[in-house]
């Protein structure tokens, strides 16, 4: 490690385990941290220390470790040698650690745990010697090679596990636990074989160079591929670094009276209380997680070793109690002894999620804010998708296949695939895949995320596939022990002689554990059917999900400030809306009520050769456009409906110019009529733009075309005062879109003006219509002030906005460089999906403050789709807006996220990663 003298030498880069705290997680990472808080606990922690987040950006930063956590290091260790009465890798009596990273957020893309560090040739006998047990120590000393050998010097991990399988079929063993000590020990040398072959060096013999290589490996691992991708998928900062955590070795792997495992303190599938989690004896920890042998259910542990069972539900109900939520607990018995290696706040699926949050307050451990902050958006979208209709399974060709343990619910339906890349393959032609392994570990971990579902023939609730699976909201179902997975063929055997090949239609219920073949028909959530209206969230017999929900529901709409619309251009989506909670409509976008039949009354309108004809198809539309209104304003009786006048270039409604021009060298080369298509050629060669959405499109259109606007703003005006008549409560918003200086809105808002005064004098009633505009230029925020003096609200367009602030165009982008940009770092997720904080958001926040300055009650929304996005409400709550509109089922989520928004302002909130 480096010695060099810098400007870090004087800052303290190690912590021992009795130091630290679980508030110190940026220092210490989520694993030190909370290593430290069982410690402080007085919970049987095997002594050890931290190497900080701080060391770990040093050697990012300048490529070497900081000058003095060489001497650190062995401080600390020296302390934990004289703790434990030994020396790493004595020859007699060997002190062995493990050497884990621990960012702050739990991250599966990091480097995976080495065990036993400190063994070698000189010390393995020794240990043997005094665990009583050689096949043990030669255990040990195969498996840190292993894990040495992949992770630390980047061996391919196959050639381990290949190694493995032969000397388990020389032997005739089932499982590696059947191989006897001479067995291991020559796997030993074939294991060092490997990796002199392969990295052109022997495997260190030297224990303290073996800790210090692995914790230059943890800091390596910080930005490694699979690293970079979760954080991206996570949306976790690059710039956090990690901790590195030594700790004294404890060994499961020591016989029948030792084993390893992983508890939750509740169902982290389902939520509830009881007995979660899997044990596997005479095996160290990676073996439970890797899902590489079969566990037993936690409960078995109970029969197996019941003291140290009892003292394990004393410590889950301590630690739960303590951190108020549902934790993640790794633990070992050596011999009957429990050790706590890990605990965290456990991830959750989102079922999960609602019903702890809401349990938790009944207990009086948290109260309603805390559970609005406990739970997410995200996790409510993935409440509302379909689920599997079993009824209709014989109906529909399906037959179940196998069935394994239900590790992260939904319905996922695709074709199967045995391997990452070809799940990446498909997934981005459009294909919607499941990824079929043995088991999963971090190399998948790019296939995972684009695949609908993933299943495995191996492992629990507690392996890598399903910890990672709940963690994404990816449906899962490990450990189906009756499909016999083959990567090498690319099939899946199921009894019956029934063989699944790549390519091949499979459904798997990770709220079952059931897989079928073929795809199976779906139904809606009860959580749709409740925000629809059709399940009471009341009645007795209500779903325990619908009931949490609700409870969460109903706090967050009580707390928040931002008022939820729909985007939404008919009756039946406003009335959707309303059911969904829409607390109006804040865009009816009214070029989609020009499509279908009506198309051939806009081409008359572009068609126009005389003011007489303009207006002739003007007045056909105009009964049209006013029973749209009449519709709209009737489902949203009592709320506001923002109409937008007409948008999009003109030359949408047109037919292709391509198709059209050969539709006439067609009819002249048979000397055919023609006139009618020759003009309509004629227009869209007189129509047509190179950049048609940064030409004649929205305040263009209504200034150049005579009468477009001023038939809009009549519809709409007699529709309100139609609904008036039918005692209607009518609200309507008019907004004008794509201004860009106010001198546009002026001309148009005085027009405006007119008309509704025209039609309040004829019909005999006071129309209150306002006017507004949508703030979707640069020119437009960086002028609010001088806008917002003919303005009476503000819709920010995002969409443009975004689209022209970054010189965009959303319909070609995300298929041409947006995958490169997130692949590089450059986004950390797209601009059009969540919004641009540093450069589109400053613009909003500066024409809130313009326009409020001008006029202090000036109304202010959003409509573009960032309005559904959780991550955006939060800042269009913090930039002062009134109001999100966005699609019907985005609502609920937006409901969801301005309660948390609001209640993140009275508290620390909670962190779902």
């Amino acid at each position: 490690m480096a010695e060099n003298a810098g400007p870090h030498a004087r800052q303290k880069f190690v912590y021992d385990f009795t130091e630290g705290n679980k508030d110190l997680k940026d220092l210490l990472g989520g694993k030190g941290a909370n290593l430290a808080e069982m410690t402080n606990l007085g919970l049987p922690v095997p002594p050890g220390f931290t190497i900080t987040t701080e060391a770990c950006k040093v050697y990012l930063d300048s490529g070497e470790e900081p000058p003095a956590l060489r001497d650190e290091v062995s401080a600390h260790l020296d302390a934990l040698e004289r703790k434990m009465g030994k020396r790493l890798g004595q020859a007699d009596d060997p002190l062995l650690v493990s050497v884990r990273s621990g960012a702050k957020f739990s991250m599966p893309g990091m480097m995976d745990t080495v065990l036993n560090i400190g063994l070698s040739d000189a010390s393995v006998a020794g240990l043997a010697a005094q665990a009583g047990d050689e096949r043990f120590a030669w255990d040990s000393y195969r498996r840190l090679i292993q894990m040495f050998g992949k992770t630390v010097l980047g061996v391919d991990g196959d050639l381990f596990e290949e190694a493995l399988e032969e000397a388990k079929r020389a032997r005739g063993a089932a499982t590696d636990v059947d191989l006897d000590a001479d067995d291991l020990k020559a796997l030993v040398e074939t294991f060092k074989g490997i990796v002199s072959r392969e990295t052109g060096r022997d495997f260190p013999q030297d224990p303290r160079e073996q800790m210090d290589l692995a914790i230059r490996a943890v800091f390596d691992s910080w930005n490694g591929d699979r690293a970079r991708l979760y954080r991206r998928q996570e949306r976790i900062p690059h710039d956090l670094g990690t901790a590195v955590n030594v700790c004294s070795m404890v060994f499961g792997n020591l016989g029948p009276d030792s084993g390893t495992g992983v508890a939750f303190t509740r169902d982290p599938a389902s939520g509830q209380q009881g007995v979660y989690g899997d044990y596997l004896a005479n095996a160290q920890g990676e073996d439970v997680v890797a899902g590489i042998r079969n566990t037993v259910p936690l409960a078995e542990l109970e029969t197996i070793d019941k003291a140290s069972y009892d003292q394990l539900m004393e410590i889950m109900e301590t630690l739960e109690n303590h951190y108020r939520d549902l934790c993640d607990i790794e633990f070992t018995i050596e011999r009957g002894k429990l050790w706590m290696l890990q605990t965290r706040v456990g991830k959750r699926t989102a079922a999960a999620a609602f019903r702890i949050a809401t349990q938790l307050v009944d207990q009086g451990l948290i109260d309603e804010a805390e559970a609005l902050r406990r739970v997410n958006g995200a996790q409510l979208a993935q409440l509302m998708f379909p689920r599997f209709d079993e009824n209709r399974i014989g109906d529909s060709g399906v037959r179940r296949i196998g069935w394994g343990i239900a590790a992260s619910p939904g319905a996922a339906v695709g074709k199967a695939v045995f391997d990452s890349y070809t799940a990446i393959k498909w997934s981005r032609s459009g294909e919607k895949v499941i990824l079929v392994r043995r088991e999963t570990n971090p190399d998948d971990l790019d296939g995972m995320i684009a695949a609908e579902g993933i299943l495995t023939s191996r492992g629990g609730k507690t392996s890598h596939a399903a910890v990672v699976a709940r963690g994404m909201g990816k449906t899962c179902v490990c450990g189906a022990e009756e499909l016999e997975v083959d990567t090498k063929k690319r099939c899946l055997s199921a009894p019956g002689g029934v063989v699944i090949e790549e390519g091949d239609v499979i459904s798997i219920d990770g709220s079952t554990g059931k897989v079928y073949l073929g795809e199976v028909p779906v139904v809606p959530s009860p959580v749709v059917e409740y925000f629809e209206g059709r399940m009471h969230a009341g009645a007795d017999d209500a779903d325990e999900l619908v009931k949490a929900v609700h409870r969460i529901m109903a706090y967050a709409d009580r707390v928040r400030r931002l008022r939820v619309r729909a985007n939404a251009d008919n009756a039946e989506d406003a009335a959707r809306a309303r059911r969904f909670g829409a607390q109006g409509i804040g865009l009816c976008r009214t070029e989609h009520m020009f499509l279908g039949e009506r198309r051939e009354l806009v081409e008359r309108l572009i068609l126009a050769d005389t003011d007489t004809e303009r207006e002739q198809a003007l007045a056909a539309l105009m009964p049209l456009q006013k029973g749209d209104f009449v519709e709209l304003f009737e489902a949203m009786d009592g709320l506001p409906v923002t109409v937008r006048l007409l948008d999009p270039p003109l030359h949408e409604f047109l037919p292709d110019i391509t198709e059209l021009s050969v539709r006439v060298a067609l009819a002249e080369a048979r000397k055919e009529p023609h006139e009618n298509e020759l003009r309509l050629l004629q227009a869209v060669h007189r129509l047509h733009e190179q950049n048609p959405m940064l030409g004649l499109r929205g305040v263009r259109l209504g200034l150049v075309v005579p009468g477009l606007f001023t038939m809009q703003v009549r519809a709409i005006a007699e529709a309100a005062a139609d609904r008036i008549d039918a005692k209607g409560d009518p609200r309507a918003e008019i907004m004008i879109p794509l201004v860009g200086t106010v001198q546009e809105l002026e001309i148009v808002r005085e027009e405006a003006e007119r008309v509704i005064a025209e039609v309040e004098r004829a019909r005999g009633v006071d129309l209150e219509l306002i006017l507004g505009t949508m703030i979707e230029l640069p020119r437009a925020a960086l002028t609010a002030g001088q806008i917002a003096e003919c303005a009476d609200f503000f819709s920010f367009g995002t969409n443009d906005l975004t689209q022209t602030v970054w010189g965009f165009s959303r319909d070609d982008v995300e298929a041409s460089f947006f995958t490169a940009y997130l692949e590089k770092g450059i986004f950390g997720v797209s601009p059009f999906e969540t919004i641009d904080k540093d450069g589109v958001g400053s613009l909003v926040r500066s024409a809130v403050a313009a326009g409020r300055a001008t006029r202090p009650d000036l109304k202010l929304g959003v409509c573009g789709e960032h309005g559904g996005d959780p991550e955006s409400v939060h800042f269009f709550h913090s930039a002062g807006l009134d109001y999100v509109s966005c699609s019907p089922f985005r609502i609920p989520v937006a409901r969801l996220e301005a309660g948390r928004a609001a209640a993140m302002e009275t508290g620390e909130g909670s962190d779902s990663r």
